[in-house]
């Protein structure tokens, strides 16, 4: 007799770990940044080249296949963009130079890009709880577990094991096996009657442009904090004069584990007020980022971690939880994939912005000049609120009049 399989409460807790997985790749290699330029004598810009492969790969993929899980099922697209990323971990792991990293992070971002979005519409379909925003949450924590992980065991295995490149890569690719494992056991959600799959253009959905801006703007913001984290995090840790892989890693998980410590608190946050209080407390973040640079405080930078965590969780989880709000099924896994799309364009944009800078004229000036994009950003998000605001009011006024 054939195994009955996890079920659908199986296949939105594979969903849930795949997006861990997709955060906890993106991480590994952030803790060892300092290593690998020391190593092989990187500058700035050269490091936050390979962390901005990563968001490179995504932005080529998810035009092409965004919408894939929408006609071919969302269990399909999550395998083949999970063995992807244990791919990634293999190229990683017996990297002789340079130009692994970079083969590694498009590999990393490949398979991201396939996943992501099937991964986040998979889990609003199979929602095991009544509230329709525990699904939005969920996905932050399962990122924020996955990242938390991957920073403060890369940061362990770095300054304690020998063979510091390698053994994050080896706990990866054991992940990655497993959930494919998992996924295959989930049930098959292959559309009956979809039709043959061909590259499709993501849309927006019809009458959701102001939703979607706003949605993919918040979540950009808290990418675009991530991207500074992850990117050159813990070269301004090593600038402070503090050393150990395994410091580095606890700080940038004390980030990660703030964000998921906020998400569990979230599920009955309504997603306005999420994406109203993200923007202010990046604003704040980004704030705290410029002088914690300036005075190379480790104090300070542990603040950035710690608001910036918090900021995040707001930012991310209201942005999705708009668009899963307004967006229908049958556009949802496209609809997401385009919102990724953005936010992963604007975060390899600051990461290689600040690396370029950080080359030419240090570190704190790159930073400062990113704290000031950032809170421009966060002042756009928070005029399209407004606007919404409004349009609502006037809404209401209009059906209040007709009655």
């Amino acid at each position: 007799m054939p195994p009955r399989g996890l079920g659908r409460r199986g296949a939105f807790w594979a969903s849930a770990s795949v997006l861990s997985l997709a955060l906890w790749s993106s991480g590994a290699p952030s803790v060892l940044y300092p290593i690998y330029a020391e190593q092989w004598a990187l500058t700035p810009a050269v490091v936050t080249a390979v962390f901005a492969t990563y968001q490179l790969a995504i932005v080529i993929v998810l035009p092409l296949f965004g919408s894939l899980s929408d006609q071919i099922g969302r269990r399909l697209v999550m395998i083949w963009g999970v063995a992807l990323i244990a791919g990634s971990a293999i190229i990683f792991a017996i990297a002789p130079n340079v130009a692994f990293l970079f083969v590694g992070r498009a590999l990393q971002g490949a398979g991201t890009g396939l996943a992501i979005g099937a991964a986040s519409a998979s889990l609003v379909e199979n929602n095991i709880s009544r509230h329709p925003r525990f699904a939005s949450s969920l996905a932050t924590i399962a990122t924020a577990t996955g990242l938390t992980l991957a920073l403060v065991l890369s940061g362990v295995l770095a300054q304690l094991a020998p063979m510091p490149l390698f053994w994050s890569y080896l706990v990866l690719l054991v992940l990655a096996v497993a959930t494919v494992v998992a996924l295959a056991a989930t049930p098959n959600d292959r559309p009956i009657h979809a039709p043959r799959w061909r590259p499709q253009a993501l849309r927006i959905a019809p009458g959701l442009r102001v939703a979607f801006v706003t949605a993919t703007l918040s979540v950009s913001l808290a990418y675009c904090v991530g991207a500074i984290f992850l990117s050159v995090g813990a070269h301004m840790i090593r600038q402070f004069n503090t050393e150990g892989a395994l410091v580095a890693g606890v700080l940038l998980g004390c980030s990660s584990a703030a964000i998921g410590v906020t998400a569990l608190l979230l599920a009955r946050v309504p997603a306005h007020v999420g994406v109203w209080v993200g923007a202010l407390l990046t604003t704040v973040s980004v704030a705290v980022m410029a002088i914690a640079a300036a005075s190379e405080s480790i104090a300070l930078f542990l603040v950035w971690c710690l608001i910036g965590g918090i900021a995040y969780s707001f930012a991310f989880t209201g942005g999705l939880g708009l668009i899963n709000r307004a967006v229908p099924e049958r556009y949802r896994g496209g609809t997401l994939s385009l919102l990724y799309l953005c936010a992963y364009l604007l975060q390899g944009a600051t990461a290689l912005g600040v690396g370029a800078l950080a080359t030419v004229s240090g570190m704190g000036m790159a930073i400062s000049v990113a704290a000031a994009t950032l809170a421009g950003l966060c002042v756009v998000v928070l005029g399209l609120m407004v606007i919404d605001v409004r349009a609502r009011r006037s809404k209401t006024h209009r059906v209040a009049s007709l009655r």
